[in-house]
């Protein structure tokens, strides 16, 4: 489960349908709730690309004030099904800033420097290839946009933990479709973004991440070795529609 994303993908359609309620009362007492409105509140602004999006668990969480409209993709149409059903419950009004996709976060079918911001939380570790997924959001992010994550992952400061994710990764790969102890500090710095703050919790396995598309100029003390980037093009916006013809 580990090593074949088949096995993970096929997980997710599996328990699409309960996988909310199994993890609900988990992420609230462990402050995972607060960590995605923290990040999508004071970050998310504009129009909104969210790849591994599964059941929707964000929605609830982007400012309408500051965030247009917001595409929910994830290559699980089983995940997104649930995550339609939240959208029916929403009014009207609030129900037309989003649209769901199903997509391959790896190899996204969207203009270059499109998205103001583009999101991730907990998808890097079910992923097959995370670095290419990094790639490809920070491809079709706007110059000046950002890029947000929350993840979970190895940790480089309890290696009590770190031996733990190892013991039992198998065994939750098998469960969750997750990849738990993979070394986030890696994937960030091969994929070139430009890390504007990277904090860490529950014993440093949860990864609150703000980071700019490769091209951007700051560079945070994470990268420890130098990253060249070309520089972006600029697109029209009217290029690609996501909502056009769509619910």
């Amino acid at each position: 489960y580990v090593q074949d994303p088949c096995y993970r993908h096929n997980r997710f359609q599996k328990i699409a349908n309960t996988y909310d309620d199994m993890l609900g009362r988990d992420e609230f007492f462990m402050g995972m709730t607060l960590l995605r409105w923290m990040l999508l509140h004071f970050h998310a602004h504009g129009n909104v690309l969210e790849v591994g999006a599964g059941t929707g668990r964000n929605m609830s969480y982007y400012s309408p004030d500051i965030v247009g409209r917001v595409l929910l993709t994830d290559s699980s149409d089983q995940m997104l099904d649930q995550a339609r059903l939240k959208l029916k419950k929403l009014s009207q009004e609030d129900r037309k800033r989003f649209a769901c996709l199903q997509a391959d976060a790896a190899h996204l079918d969207f203009p270059d420097n499109y998205f103001d911001t583009v999101v991730d939380t907990f998808g890097l570790c079910s992923f097959d290839d995370p670095v290419q997924v990094l790639k490809e959001m920070s491809r079709v992010c706007k110059p000046n946009g950002k890029i947000l994550l929350l993840e979970h992952g190895r940790s480089k400061t309890w290696r009590w933990v770190t031996n733990y994710l190892d013991r039992n990764a198998e065994r939750h790969a098998k469960n969750w479709g997750c990849v738990w102890n993979r070394d986030l500090d890696d994937i960030l710095i091969e994929s070139g973004l430009h890390l504007e703050r990277v904090d860490t919790w529950h014993f440093g396995t949860t990864y609150y991440v703000v980071c700019r598309p490769n091209g951007y100029k700051f560079v945070h003390p994470l990268h420890r070795r130098l990253l060249l980037s070309s520089s972006p093009v600029d697109l029209s916006p009217g290029l690609w529609n996501p909502w056009r013809k769509r619910a």
